[in-house]
């Protein structure tokens, strides 16, 4: 678990990815046999084919290209007040609901610096009854540093990324810390590809660039791979939680890795479906299917390039998603990696 602390620990928000491709640089180094950072930001990792010695060689590998998006949720600095305080624009999507009385990081070129993020207006104790109802929009929000607005200015710039500032915790047999989504599928990737032994398919793992804003990177990565198979890694609503109808559950806790069948953007495809669903019943790998209402993954960007790409999503539950307590169970996480490992070891 030290690497998905790190990796959810480590600030990237769509754009500014560069710690993100740094780090798992440097916690790949020996993993793949090429590597490279495509003009929008991608990092594209890719891994030859390793048969066994045993096994003649085919002349071309099946090309797999698995898709795991490095960017989080968070904000960039859009204005610096002479008082010294930092007002935000939103780079992803926020519920102002979980945004009260928050610790941030503020990235600048000089140093990280840490603030605190809350609401203009009335605390508590003289806010009127009808004060206390109002949820906020963004705009009222503001981070504070405690310097003054001459000691701001000199430091903080336009475009400074923002993120929220939370631990990474173990609760019970789950995992609870920021950036879960979609620092989860990162380590997926790692680590599936750390279990390899031999493999017939010829890998790339693109780790894509600013997903939350659009699916804007996994285009272009896919027009350069042009895969044969793309298996979009991410993860999803767990909604088995109080007050959400069971209807509305989309995935449950525990029960395993999430086969989405299809989400507002894309329908996967159906064979790729049933393969991966018979090799976690034949691996004895929890999975369950699903479906997601509203929202998406790189697999809709990498379904429509070029003249279409075969694509399927494996998703890992998360309850509380798109918040600094994003939540995960052990088992699941678990399922997910030795799930794209599996499939990856069948591929012929």
């Amino acid at each position: 678990m030290k690497l998905l602390e790190t990796l959810t620990q480590t600030p990237g928000i769509a754009g500014r990815e560069q710690r993100m491709r740094d780090l798992i640089l440097r916690e790949t180094r020996g993993l793949f046999d090429e590597t490279r950072v495509d003009p929008i930001g991608n990092l594209i990792a890719v891994r030859h084919a390793r048969p066994p010695k045993s096994t003649a060689k085919k002349k071309k590998p099946v090309k797999i290209m698995l898709a795991a998006h490095m960017d989080q949720i968070g904000f960039m600095v859009r204005h610096v007040d002479d008082d010294g305080f930092l007002w935000l624009q939103a780079v992803g999507g926020f519920d102002t609901r979980n945004l009260f009385a928050r610790m941030v990081t503020v990235c600048t070129e000089d140093g990280d610096i840490p603030g605190v993020l809350n609401p203009g207006g009335k605390p508590i104790h003289i806010a009127s009854a009808e004060d206390r109802k109002k949820v906020p929009d963004l705009d009222a929000f503001f981070v504070d540093l405690g310097l003054t607005g001459r000691q701001v200015s000199k430091r903080v710039r336009i475009g400074d990324m923002v993120v929220i500032r939370a631990p990474f915790t173990r609760v019970g047999r789950m995992i609870t810390a920021q950036a879960l989504d979609n620092r989860i599928a990162c380590w997926v990737a790692i680590r599936a590809i750390e279990q390899l032994k031999a493999h017939h398919c010829e890998i790339h793992c693109a780790f894509t660039s600013q997903e939350e804003v659009g699916c804007r990177g996994a285009g272009p990565a896919a027009d350069s791979i042009q895969p044969d198979i793309a298996i979009a890694l991410d993860t999803t609503l767990c909604c088995d939680t109080p007050g959400v109808p069971s209807t509305d559950s989309v995935t449950r806790q525990g029960e395993g890795a999430g086969l989405m069948v299809m989400d507002s953007s894309t329908i996967n495809d159906e064979e790729l479906l049933r393969t991966f669903e018979s090799l976690a019943a034949k691996r004895k790998i929890k999975a369950q299917r699903t479906i997601l209402p509203r929202g998406g993954t790189d697999a809709s960007t990498i379904q429509r390039k070029a003249a279409g790409h075969r694509v399927m999503t494996v998703v890992c539950p998360v309850r509380y998603i798109h918040t600094v307590t994003e939540t995960t169970h052990l088992d699941d996480l678990h399922a997910c990696r030795d799930l794209v490992a599996a499939y990856l070891a069948s591929v012929r």
